[in-house]
């Protein structure tokens, strides 16, 4: 598979490299590219804009999940056929789950054979900056460091130094220079980028026009025929199995999903798996009081009902039918937000909103993180579960302890 491709990474969440990716693929797409976007995850918010920026579904590549086999059969399948892949890291370059970085954006560059593109953020640095890109380019055999992107920059003098700096001492190109930007067409927030959902509800300029614009930036500032160079240089990856079956099983299920402003956190993948085990999926939403068809199950992902809470709790129609659904050994899968809807209330900002009351538990926002990453125990617990015969009739399964 020869698929050009093109990792882009920083030094640290927070460096400017979704930015750098959104600008990358939208002024691909407008160049007329069939650029297919992907995300190291975990993540939903920055692969959803990654979908929005170059027109394609964004797929989610886990190292933690899937070993280096699948994800390459992951990323050839979804890389098929388009001009250009273009795919962001998460965190740091080397950061992963431990002192090794296992599971890290190195790891992944590394198992697909991709040239790494670095975005450095410049704040109050000048020759420093050649230090850093020096030892990430000499820190782990067998990465490509392929050019570097300097963001956050503050004046022609400034960029003047950073890149006479990086060019006498090392061999890494400075592939463009972004300024300091006082209005983010794209703003932050508590999980990151704001979501695309609530975008135009939150008055911002919109979606699209907000994606235009940092293409805008991003052309400005960045060497973008460098870029699709070093990604058309990528080697050519040896042909991986088949993602999935050759065969899809016939419809025996019917699942609902929840998909809606505040509901929307997917993973592409599972979704196709369960259609290709031989579900039917209907899309649901529990911000409306429509009906529902009949179902074997439900699936709820995660998303912001924080930020919905007031239109969630006021659709009671929806919260007693879920409930309902409970009571009579539906079963339901919920993830993340998902799991605080089936609660008995979800307190923000000041406020307690009743949600579904399948779980007599409360959840609570807090203003600042009370933990992330990735959590293993130890010793895993023994579980066992049994599904309702109409929910698996006809449905096979594998299933992978991590």
């Amino acid at each position: 598979m020869t698929t050009p491709r093109l990792v882009i990474t920083g030094l640290s969440g927070g460096s400017g490299k979704t930015i750098v990716s959104l600008g990358l693929c939208r002024e691909l797409l407008r160049q007329g590219r069939d650029v297919r976007p992907f995300k190291k995850g975990p993540d939903y918010i920055d692969a959803t804009w990654l979908g929005l920026a170059s027109g394609h579904t964004c797929s989610n590549l886990d190292p933690f999940f899937l070993p280096q086999d699948r994800l390459r059969s992951q990323f050839q399948h979804y890389a098929s056929g388009g001009d250009i892949a273009v795919i962001e890291g998460n965190r740091g370059l080397f950061d992963g789950k431990d002192e090794h970085g296992s599971c890290s954006t190195a790891e992944l560059a590394r198992c697909l054979d991709a040239p790494v593109v670095m975005v450095l953020d410049a704040t109050k640095m000048t020759r420093t900056a050649a230090a850093v890109v020096a030892g990430c380019a000499a820190f782990e055999k067998g990465l490509n460091l392929a050019g570097v992107i300097l963001n956050r920059t503050a004046g022609e003098r400034h960029r003047s130094v950073l890149e006479r700096s990086i060019r006498e001492h090392t061999d890494i190109p400075v592939l463009g220079m972004l300024p300091k930007i006082r209005n983010n067409p794209i703003p932050e927030r508590h999980m990151g980028l704001v979501s695309h959902a609530e975008y135009a509800a939150d008055g911002y300029c919109g979606e699209e026009r907000a994606l235009d614009a940092v293409a805008d930036l991003f052309s400005e500032w960045v060497d973008v025929p460098a870029l699709t160079t070093i990604a058309e240089a990528s080697p050519e990856l040896a042909e991986a199995a088949p993602l999935w079956p050759e065969t899809e099983k016939a419809k025996s299920v019917r699942i609902g999903y929840v998909h809606d402003a505040a509901f929307w956190f997917y993973y592409r993948e599972n979704l196709e798996a369960l259609e290709r085990a031989g579900a039917e999926l209907v899309r649901l939403s529990l911000l409306d009081d429509g009906g529902w068809p009949e179902l074997d199950g439900l699936y709820i992902g995660g998303g912001f009902p924080e930020t919905f809470a007031e239109p969630l709790a006021a659709n009671r129609v929806v919260r007693e039918r879920v409930k309902n659904l409970s009571d009579n050994d539906l079963p339901i899968y919920a993830e993340c937000g998902g799991f605080m809807y089936l609660c008995s209330a979800l307190e923000f900002d000041g406020h307690s909103y009743p949600m579904a009351g399948v779980f007599p538990v409360r959840t609570t926002f807090c203003q600042r993180p009370q933990g992330s990453g990735i959590r293993v125990p130890k010793r895993w617990p023994r579980i066992r579960f049994t599904l309702p015969e109409r929910l698996c009739r006809g449905m096979s399964f594998t299933t992978r302890a991590v």
